[in-house]
């Protein structure tokens, strides 16, 4: 059996998505989608739909669990208030790397901020390799030494390499410590 990461449920609203806004929708999608080899996301999740049936509760205010719920996907994507496009990305990402089809090959990296985590997932069949860093805080901008296990990578401690940003394009040489400011 394999997991399933959804980022939300149909009734259930964390208060990490109530407060956090749309980075907070954003981190869970890149979490689910980099952790799991399956993952999903219930309708209205792409909107950043995050407002509470009543203060301190975690239902949502217009739960699909007893109601069908019409949704403008077309005015929020010109207003900006969808993550569509990141959640294709994503998709897009994970099509193009046989290591995020797995489970049992993450690897936990070290980070010198708890707020910021980093992970690894590699296939021995053809070597693909993906390392992700997520900041965790939706609210403020951290800065990180991520400290890459490099064997569990499959290079030697004294190696640099270039990765690429998937999210971005950016490329960057990385070695055994890097610095992240991610926003």
């Amino acid at each position: 059996m394999r997991p399933n990461f959804f980022v939300n449920t149909p009734d259930i609203l964390h208060a990490y998505l109530q407060r956090g806004g749309r980075p907070a929708f954003e981190v869970r999608a890149v979490l689910a989608a980099t952790l799991s080899p399956t993952w999903g996301v219930y309708s209205g999740y792409e909107l950043c739909e995050n407002v509470p049936l009543r203060e301190g509760g975690e239902e949502y205010l217009d739960s699909e669990k007893y109601q069908l719920r019409p949704r403008d996907w077309e005015a929020a994507e010109r207003e900006g208030r969808s993550i569509a496009p990141l959640i294709a990305k994503l998709n897009a990402v994970r099509r193009r790397h046989s290591a995020l089809h797995r489970l049992r090959n993450l690897h936990f990296h070290h980070t010198d901020n708890d707020a910021v985590i980093a992970y690894s997932k590699r296939t021995s069949a053809d070597a693909d390799t993906v390392v992700v860093v997520v900041n965790l805080d939706p609210h403020h901008t951290q800065e990180a030494t991520v400290s890459l296990d490099m064997p569990r990578l499959g290079l030697d401690w004294h190696e640099t390499v270039p990765v690429r940003d998937e999210l971005t394009g950016v490329i960057y040489h990385w070695g055994r410590a890097n610095y992240v400011r991610l926003t």
